[in-house]
C-alpha cells in the first residue's frame, strides 16, 4: 500500500511500522522522523531523491530501506550508521560509488542491481551477516578478495558486468548456493553459441494469436496463445514468453532465452517449441508447451524475514511418494542441465511447478549461467555449489513430509543425503548424478515404484 505525503503530514500514520512514499519527492520529508519510534520498513522507490539527511540514523528501528528508481549517484554513507538496518535496496539508480562507510553492521541483503558500480569496497568483507548480494547490471571488473570472508553468503548475482572470470575463492564460499554470472565477457561466447548453434524452430509471429496473460516476471510476460494451423494441421494451445529488454535482478533476458534453448528436452523441464521470429517490435520471445492447469508453484519466493529460503503455505504437506518424485525429478533435471554446461542459478521451490503425485517441472532460467563442459574443475565446482541449493529444497520437502512408520529407514537415509548436500565441506557434496542414483536406490528398497520415477 502506498501512503501519501498528506497522510504523513497530518499525523495519520503515527505508530506505523511500514511507510511507502512514491510522489516525486526530491527531498527527504522531515516528517518521517515523527515515526522514528516504530518505523521498520521504509520504501522511497520511484522518486527523485539523490541524498539522505545526515541525521537519517535517527530512524533507530529501521530494518529495511528501498530506494529503487531514484537518481542517487552513490550509496549514502549514513546507512552505515543505522544499527538495525539489515536490508538495503537501491536498484536502478545511477550509483557509481559504494563506500565502506555506507555498509550497515547488520547488513544481510544488499540490492544494487542496474547501476554503474565499477568496484566494491574491501570493507564488505566485514559484513559477517551478509546472505544476499545482488549486483547484476553494473560495471564490475573484479571482486574484492575480502568478500571471501562473508562465509554466510548464499545468493550472489553478478550477471551483466565486466568480469573476466570467477575468482577461485568465490567457489569455495561454504554456503554459496545461488549464483548468476551470465552476460560477462568471459561467458559471452558460450551464450552466443547457445543462441546460434542449438537447433530450435523459428515460429513466425503471425502464426501466433495471443490470448490471456498467464503471468509476468522480471524478465518477461507469459501469454496463453494459439499456434495457428498450417495446411491441414489443427491449431494448438501454447504459451508464449515475450522478454523485456531491461536488465533484471538476475541478469539479461537474452541470456535467459539462451539457457532455455540450450537446456533441451527433459521430462522435468518445460518443453520449448520454438523461438518467435519477426515480432513487429523486434521483441525476443519463446513458444513453450502449455502446462496443464493443475500445475502450481511448489512454494512462494523468500520473504523479507526468510531472506534466502522459500515460503510455503502453512498447511503444505507432501506424501512420501510425492516428495520423492519431486526430489528425483529436480535432481534429474539439474543433472541434465549440467551435462549441457548450464547452471540453473535459481534452483528454488518457487521455480518448480508441481502437478501432484510427484510430478515436477523446473522452470525460470533468468539466473542461468553457462560454462564449458570440457572444463571439469569449474563444472564440478559449480555443480557442487548448486547441490547446496538442492539440499535446501530437499530439507524443505523432508520437513513437510508425512512419513509412515514403515518408511523410517528411508526417511533417515534422505536426511543423510540432505546433510551431505548442505555440507560446508564442499568437496564432500555429491554431484547430481549421485543424488539421482541414491533416490532411485531408495525407491528400489522402499514401497515406491522405481519404474514410475523414470517417468517423472
Amino acid at each position: 500500500m502506498t501512503n501519501t505525503l498528506e497522510q504523513l503530514r497530518a499525523g495519520q500514520l503515527a505508530g506505523t511500522r511500514r511507510l511507502k512514499l512514491a510522489c516525486g519527492l526530491s527531498e527527504f520529508p522531515r516528517e518521517i522522523f515523527d515515526l522514528a519510534d516504530t518505523l521498520e520498513i521504509l520504501d522511497l522507490s520511484s522518486n527523485a531523491l539523490s541524498a539522505l539527511p545526515d541525521d537519517f540514523p535517527r530512524l533507530s528501528k529501521l530494518r529495511v530501506i528501498f530506494a529503487s528508481d531514484n537518481p542517487f549517484t552513490e550509496l549514502p554513507d549514513v546507512l552505515g550508521q543505522c544499527a538495525q538496518l539489515s536490508m538495503v535496496g537501491f536498484k536502478a539508480n545511477r550509483i557509481r560509488k559504494v563506500s565502506g562507510k555506507s555498509l550497515p553492521p547488520l547488513l544481510r541483503w544488499l540490492i544494487l542491481t542496474d547501476n554503474e558500480i565499477e568496484a566494491l569496497p574491501p570493507e564488505i568483507g566485514a559484513c559477517a551477516q551478509l546472505q544476499k548480494l545482488m549486483l547484476a547490471g553494473n560495471r564490475l571488473r573484479t571482486l574484492p578478495e575480502e568478500l571471501a570472508a562473508c562465509s554466510r553468503l548464499e545468493l550472489l548475482r553478478l550477471a551483466a558486468n565486466q568480469l573476466s572470470g570467477l575468482p577461485a575463492w568465490l567457489l569455495r564460499l561454504p554456503r554459496l548456493s545461488w549464483l548468476a554470472f551470465a552476460g560477462n565477457p568471459f561467458s559471452e561466447a558460450l551464450e552466443t553459441a547457445a543462441l546460434i548453434d542449438t537447433p530450435i524452430p523459428d515460429i513466425q509471429w503471425d502464426a501466433l494469436k495471443l490470448e490471456q496473460q498467464l503471468g509476468e516476471g522480471a524478465s518477461g510476460v507469459i501469454y496463453r496463445a494459439a499456434l495457428l494451423a498450417r495446411h491441414d494441421d489443427a491449431s494448438r494451445p501454447v504459451a508464449v514468453k515475450l522478454f523485456k529488454g531491461a536488465v533484471t535482478s538476475d541478469g539479461l533476458p537474452d541470456c535467459e532465452m539462451a539457457a532455455w534453448i540450450r537446456a533441451g528436452d527433459h521430462p522435468n523441464l518445460i518443453p520449448v517449441a520454438g523461438k518467435v521470429k519477426d515480432h513487429p517490435a523486434d521483441a525476443h520471445g519463446l513458444v513453450m508447451e502449455l502446462i496443464e492447469p493443475q500445475f502450481t508453484n511448489l512454494a512462494g519466493p523468500p520473504s523479507l524475514e526468510s531472506c534466502t529460503r522459500d515460503v510455503y503455505g502453512t498447511d503444505t504437506r507432501f506424501a512420501s511418494t510425492s516428495a520423492l518424485g519431486i526430489a528425483y525429478g529436480v535432481a534429474s533435471a539439474a543433472c541434465h542441465l549440467h551435462r549441457q554446461g548450464v547452471m540453473h542459478g535459481d534452483l528454488y521451490a518457487h521455480n518448480i511447478l508441481h502437478g501432484g503425485q510427484g510430478r515436477a517441472l523446473l522452470g525460470d532460467f533468468g539466473a542461468a549461467s553457462f560454462y564449458a563442459t570440457d572444463d571439469r574443475d569449474l563444472g564440478t565446482a559449480l555443480q557442487r555449489l548448486e547441490v547446496r541449493a538442492y539440499g535446501c529444497l530437499l530439507e524443505e520437502l523432508i520437513d513437510r513430509c508425512d512419513w509412515l512408520d514403515s518408511e523410517a529407514d528411508i526417511a533417515a537415509k534422505l536426511v543423510v543425503l540432505k546433510e551431505n548436500c548442505l555440507s560446508e565441506d564442499i568437496g564432500n557434496r555429491p554431484l547430481f548424478d549421485e543424488i539421482a542414483a541414491v533416490l532411485r536406490q531408495l525407491a528400489d528398497h522402499g514401497e515406491w515404484d522405481a519404474a514410475s520415477l523414470a517417468a517423472v
